[in-house]
This record gives structure tokens, sequence and C-alpha cells, in this order.
């Protein structure tokens, strides 16, 4: 089997490097046509220290071109800072302008609130705030490209700058989703459909094959557990992330209490040490939020809230009465969340409802099985006694979106991610029943992480042409020269002058010299010159001493002719070494002398020695026939002698070297002259 060579092949591979099969550490890695792209870089909220890192010890970091982050939850960027400064990745990265402005505030919190000795934390608030400089921007519909992978975004909602990314590499694109919702919300927009159909859609697959409660009986049922659990004197906390479901739910509770005054002596808290900042990037971003928000701010920010308290530290909470408590992290891991949950779980007037989608091996799930006891953070164990609900305003595509998101797209390889696997195996299987009779031919996968997914695409190389040469139309069939320039995977074709006007290169010109040794007789040289280039011969200089020439050939190629070394010139080129080989060619069969001098025709003579043949020739005739007998003809080959002699005519032919006669004899006599008039006896 041929070698294929590197960056040829036409597979194209995607391996779960982290979600594959799981929720957490999301890591996607493409790599085709020697292109290496890694989609996220998360950690995995059940797991710590390195555990908790995608698979990418599996990879050589420093072969990725490219690395793109589609927003700023710690499962799709928490190991973002760890990946930047401590391998040897030496790519680019992007973001959007959102996603970079509130990765520094969830990060710090992260290093900040984790339950872990330093010997296994990832990286350090230095190394975070160095790998903040090795972040690039991109606006959602803004194309760019990266050593021949071109790259672009679409609004993803789920999240404040959360985006989808499409990538396509010689002309095979791939859509990655990231976490999407194609539901609007109180403050976000529904992720976009792309107008362009993908080759490849890499999909979450978070609920599998469930279904959303639509969005007001969702916030319905919300609302009454929290009227229910405070009005009998009970504490409700809410675990949040810091970013995100928090917003939301804030502005449904800030509503929700404007519309009932006799809760308005109940105090909701916001307690999140990065309760402020948040808020501040949030009133930032105002633009990236749906319209209903854009027409409230013109009135007054939606998120200046009248009934919520920001709450930085449990030190500054007073725990007398019933309270809402919106605290961070959502997953119930450590932090203010998790301290207030050990303080509450005991009493049974008091509640935590669940409102996002929570990974296994975290509290918030294991607390959804309703266990009698949970194990604190010191290590004792606590009655789990208050009441716990869950209530989904997690900003993920549901069945019922993704099915319509594919049927929109209809891409004919589909690939899910980020997904236990009960779900994701149910979803491909609901979508592939789904599809089973229809025209569309797609093939869907579900890999685990590590489990590479091989496709194969062959297109077609279409070449532009540019420059000068555009300008001419080219009929069908014409045959179109010029100079081909490969960029990346983009092919093309102009004229040799456009090379450095399209391109980083310069063009050059090498001036090749060639001597050769020739000790021979100019005649002969001349005869072989004469043959190769079918007269293509010009005369440029002829030197003093009558032993040497300076000629031109193929107008291209300079040739002195000093005995004993003939010296060629020439600009390189194809055609102009070709032609250079040709005359070296000619030199080297003149030396070696295969031809006698006597045997070289007239025609092959330079023009000074053919007037020497026809003066040597004329005075010969006339010395034997007389002044009188000889008339010269003109015709379209040349010259020609007519001979009287009494009643004989001849016609001599001084080209040919030939004789017409009606008289034997004197046809004889004339042949004998041709003959004795060789270059050695007539040449001076």
């Amino acid at each position: 089997m041929a070698e294929v060579l590197e960056g040829e092949n036409d597979e194209l591979i995607i391996k779960p490097l982290g979600a594959g099969q799981e929720v957490g550490r999301s890591c996607i890695l493409i790599q085709f046509k020697g292109k290496s792209i890694l989609l996220d870089c998360g950690i995995h909220p059940g797991l710590n220290g390195v555990d908790a890192l995608p698979f990418v010890d599996t990879i050589d970091c420093e072969k990725v071109d490219l690395l793109l982050v589609t927003h700023f939850h710690l499962d799709h960027c928490g190991g973002l800072p760890w990946f930047l400064e401590k391998t040897t990745f030496r790519g680019r990265c992007f973001m959007t302008h959102a996603t970079k402005a509130i990765y520094p505030i969830i990060l710090s919190d992260y290093v900040k609130v984790s339950n872990i000795g330093l010997d296994q934390m990832l990286y350090s608030e230095d190394e975070l705030e160095k790998s903040m400089d090795k972040i690039e921007l991109i606006d959602f519909h803004e194309q760019k490209e990266v050593n021949g992978i071109k790259f672009w975004c679409y609004v993803a909602g789920h999240v404040l700058g959360a985006c989808m990314f499409m990538i396509e590499i010689a002309g095979v694109r791939i859509l990655y989703t990231g976490d999407y919702s194609r539901l609007e919300d109180r403050h976000l927009c529904a992720a976009e459909v792309p107008s362009i159909r993908p080759d490849v859609l890499i999909a979450e697959s978070t609920y599998g094959t469930q279904i959303h409660e639509n969005r007001e009986d969702r916030e319905h049922r919300f609302t009454s557990m929290v009227y229910t659990i405070v009005s009998r004197g009970g504490r409700c906390l809410i675990p949040v992330f810091a970013l995100g479901r928090a917003q939301e739910l804030l502005l449904i509770l800030d509503e929700f209490w404007t519309k009932h005054s006799e809760l308005q002596n109940i105090p909701i808290f916001f307690a999140s040490s990065l309760a402020k900042k948040c808020m501040a990037v949030y009133q930032t971003f105002i633009s990236g939020m749906n319209q209903n928000i854009q027409k409230q701010i013109a009135v007054q920010n939606p998120f200046l809230f009248k009934h919520v308290r920001s709450l930085r530290s449990i030190d500054f909470f007073e725990d007398i009465g019933p309270c809402v408590v919106l605290a961070s992290p959502g997953m119930l891991q450590s932090g203010l969340s998790r301290e207030l949950f050990e303080m509450w779980c005991t009493d049974v007037k008091n509640g935590c409802i669940i409102a996002g989608y929570c990974v296994e091996g975290t509290l918030a799930k294991h607390i959804l099985s309703e266990p009698k006891e949970i194990v604190g953070l010191n290590g004792a164990k606590l009655s789990l006694r208050m009441q716990v609900a869950y209530v989904s305003f997690s900003a993920h595509a549901d069945y019922k979106q993704t099915s319509e998101f594919i049927r929109r797209l209809k891409p004919p390889n589909l690939v899910f991610v980020h997904g236990e696997a009960t779900e994701m195996i149910r979803l491909k299987a609901a979508i592939m029943r789904e599809y089973e009779d229809d025209p569309t031919c797609m093939q869907s996968f579900s890999p685990r992480n590590t489990e590479p997914v091989s496709l194969h695409f062959r297109g077609e190389k279409t070449t532009k042409v540019i420059g000068q040469m555009a300008t001419k139309k080219a009929e069908q069939g014409d045959v179109v020269s010029g100079v081909m320039i490969k960029r990346n995977f983009d092919y093309h074709l102009m004229h040799s002058n456009d090379v450095s006007g399209y391109t980083d290169l310069s063009k050059g010109n090498i001036l090749q010299t060639e001597s050769v040794f020739f000790n021979g007789h100019l005649t002969l040289l001349n005869y072989f010159f004469n043959e190769v280039t079918a007269g293509k011969l010009e005369i440029l200089e002829e030197y003093k001493d009558g032993e040497g020439k300076l000629l031109r050939a193929f107008k291209v190629i300079t040739i002195r002719v000093k005995i004993p070394v003939v010296q060629i010139e020439w600009f390189s080129s194809p055609v102009n070494d070709m032609y250079a080989d040709t005359i070296v060619t000619a030199v080297l069969e003149a030396q070696t002398g295969q031809i006698a001098l006597a045997d070289i025709p007239v025609l092959s003579i330079d023009g000074d020695l053919k007037q020497q043949y026809k003066v040597f020739v004329t005075d010969m005739l006339i010395d034997m026939f007389g002044q009188g007998a000889l008339v010269e003809q003109k015709c379209a080959t040349g010259s020609k002698l007519q001979v009287k002699a009494d009643e004989a005519i001849a016609v001599v032919d001084l080209d040919e070297k030939t004789v017409e006669c009606n008289n034997d004899d004197v046809h004889r006599l004339i042949s004998n002259v041709l003959k004795r008039c060789t270059p050695q006896n007539w040449k001076k």
C-alpha cells in the first residue's frame, strides 16, 4: 500500500478526551488533514486534582493548532489555565468577549473554595492570570482563520456569551454545539440554527430523551415551592453557579416578591463571594441578551434588583428567620452552598431546591435519591430532614429541541457527547428511530472517552485563477498555465509576475553560466548551432582576432565563443534550461568531429563565409569559361549562376552545390570545380 503523506489523509478523527458518555470535563479532539483542534477544556465537578482533567495525556499537546472554548462553566473551561500554562501547547485559544470577562472570576473562585490540598491544586491564581494573555477574542459570526482552519461562532443560549463553533477544514464543516438551549428565557436568546449545513454535528446529549416542562409551569412550580418553605418559617436554599442560571432565578424571584407584598419582609440573598462582580458583568453585557432585557434597560436596569441582597460570606449572615438564599456552587461540592446546606439539612421546615443539572458523584445528585443522612465536609454524619426538590432551570436542550435542531440541519454525521451513558444511548436510538424512514442518510455515534470516531471525506480540489490571468476569459478546453500557489487548503493560479503581490514570496532570477571546452573549427560549431536552433541564432559581435563571436540563441541564451572555450549564459527557467542543454550538446557534438568539415552543407555556413565561397567559385568559372559566360540568377531559395559554353548551358546552385547541364563534359567539369571548393581551400 502506498504511504499516505502526512496532512493528505482523508480521515477525520473525532475523539472525546472528556464528556464521552459522561457529563463533565468537556474536551473534544478533532484531527483532519494534519490539523488538530481541541473543543473546550473543562474539569469534572465530581473529581479532584489531575483526576478531574480530560485525558489530554493521550495526545501530543504541542501539535494542537487551535483551542476553542464555548462558555465559562467549569466543566468546559476549568482545565484551561492548566492546559495553557503547564503543557507544551503552543497553538491559539479563542472565546467570546463575555466568556473571557467571566472566565477569571469563576476560576478564581474555584481556586479559593476548592477543598483540596495545595499539592492537588491544578493551578494557582498567578497561572490563571497568565493564561488570560494567551486567550484571544472572537465576535459572534466573525470568521477567523488559523493555519488553514476557518471557524466562526453562533449564539448558543445556555449562559451569557455561550457559543457554538462552526469549523471548516479543507471544505469539511463541523458544528460543535457545546451546551445550548433553543428556548428563550427571561434574559437570554435562544440558540441560533446555522444556515449552513454541517458535514458533522457534535451535539450535547445532557437530557437524552427527557422533555422539559414549559417555562410558565416550571416557574410556577418553583415559586410555589419557595413560597411554601418560607411561609412555614423555613430557610430555602437554592444551590446555583454564581453566573448563569442564578441571574435567571433572581429575575423570577425579584418579580415574584414585587407581586407579593406579604413576602417583602423576608430577605432574598445572593450568597456568593463573586456576587457583585457577577452582577457588574451582567450589567455590562446587556447587548448580549434578548430583546426583553434590552427594552427594559431603556427604563431601568433589570439586574438592579429591589428585593435581593448580596452576601459575600457566611460570616456576615444572621440566621434569624425565614429567608431565601441562592448560593454557589451549584452542586454542593464546597463553598457557601455546602456550608449552608450542612447548617440547615437537619430541620424539617427548611428546603433545598436543586434548579440545575447535577453530575454523578456530587452531593446535589446524591440528595435527589433521598438518603436518610449525608456526610459533612468534616466527616460527621448529618441527618437529612429538610425538603429536597428538583425543578430544572438547566438551559440545556431536551429531546424536543435536539430533534428539531437535527431535523433543520440534517447533518449526514452525528456525534453525541456531554451525556450520561444511558441517556446518550437512549437519545441515539430515539433519533435513529425518528429518521429510519427519512431519505436523509444519517449515521450517529456516542463514543466513550478516548474512543475515536473515524469518518472519511474526499473533497474535490478547485483552483481559483487570480491576478492578470483572471482578466482573460477562458473558454472550455483552453489550457491555462501559470504558477500554482497552495495556501493551506486553497489553490490559486496566477502569472509569475503576480506572485509577490498575492503572497509573501518574492520573485528572483538565477543567472546560470556554463563553460565548455572547444578547440575545433568555428565553421563546424556554427553548423551545429544552426542545426539545433533551426536558424534562431543571432550574431551580436565578432571579435577582432577572428577567433570568436558573441551569439544569442533562442533569444535567451548568450554564447561567447573564444577558442578554446565556449561560455553559455542564461537566466534559469525550465524552458531556458532546456535551451541551454541543447547548446551544450551542440558544442560537444562539434568537438567530437564526427562530421567532416568538407561534408558540411554550404547552407549552414555563416553569411561572410558564404560570400567568400561565392566569390571563389565565380572566379574559378570565369577563369575556365570567360567573363561573359556567367550570368547570376536570383531565386526564392538563394542565388544561381548560369554558365554558357558554346551550345551547352549549365545552371549552378551555389547553396546546394549542384549542377544542371545538357552537356555531360561541361557538367563533369563544373562539378569538379565545386568539389575542389571546400572550406579548407577557399577560407582565408
